[in-house]
């Protein structure tokens, strides 16, 4: 890893669920380059943790925040997160 690479955890909150949420931020994070997972939560929010340069978290981060066209994107909150060692590919997880 180098000093370059980050991880970052979001959670991105509106109409995010039941609109293919999940499937835009997995074929984005992996346009980028991005490694992580995204979920849908029980409470109706999208998480996202990301792996990558800042330039490569900086590009997901603005896509979150317009998401596809049939969501609504009300608010985006970035925390710091640790790196995952050998998740090396952006996937969806389930729903919890």
């Amino acid at each position: 890893m180098s000093a370059a690479f980050e991880a970052r955890r979001f959670i991105v909150r509106g109409r995010v669920t039941g609109v293919g949420f999940r499937w835009f931020v997995e074929r984005e994070a992996r346009t980028l380059g991005i490694a992580g997972w995204v979920r849908n939560n029980a409470d109706a929010t999208v998480e996202v943790l990301a792996m990558g340069s800042p330039d490569q978290i900086a590009g997901l981060r603005s896509r979150l925040r317009q998401g596809p066209r049939a969501a609504r994107v009300d608010h985006v909150e970035e925390f710091e997160a640790k790196p995952v060692a050998g998740l090396d590919k952006f996937r969806i997880e389930g729903a919890w």
